[in-house]
């Protein structure tokens, strides 16, 4: 099937990605003077976090560009660099794109609205945890 082979493609870029990301650690001989990704886990979180936060503004002025005529491709431009930023930020705290898909599967199906309303109550907590409170 031709989602399933996307959906491996999809995976397996990740996952090298997330590969790459962990080499760059310091720890693993990552090198700030050379690597980018290395220079941000060096300055620590306030500079990839700030990072996020630019790329995230970045995909909203890109969706309103959008919405007046502009080229959608730069959605997904600016999409892949909040991606990739997330990956820094998810590799320094020794969290996996895996988990994240995970996440994303075991909401798949159930209601938005219901989840956020579960987390809501859990003070941001997955709703697993809210099912599993007696």
């Amino acid at each position: 099937m031709p989602d399933d082979d996307l959906q491996h493609r999809s995976q397996d870029i990740l996952a090298r990605l997330a590969a790459v990301i962990e080499s760059r650690k310091i720890a693993h001989g990552g090198d700030p003077t050379k690597s980018y990704v290395a220079r941000l886990l060096h300055q620590g979180p306030d500079a990839f976090l700030k990072k996020i936060g630019e790329e995230a503004t970045e995909v909203v002025m890109a969706a309103k560009d959008a919405d007046h005529g502009a080229d959608k491709a730069k959605i997904i431009c600016e999409v892949a660099d909040l991606w990739f930023h997330c990956m820094v930020a998810l590799a320094h705290y020794g969290l996996t794109p895996d988990q994240v898909l995970a996440e994303l599967q075991r909401r798949a199906g159930s209601s938005g609205i219901e989840e956020k309303a579960l987390r809501k109550l859990l003070g941001r907590g997955s709703a697993d945890q809210a099912r599993e409170s007696p």
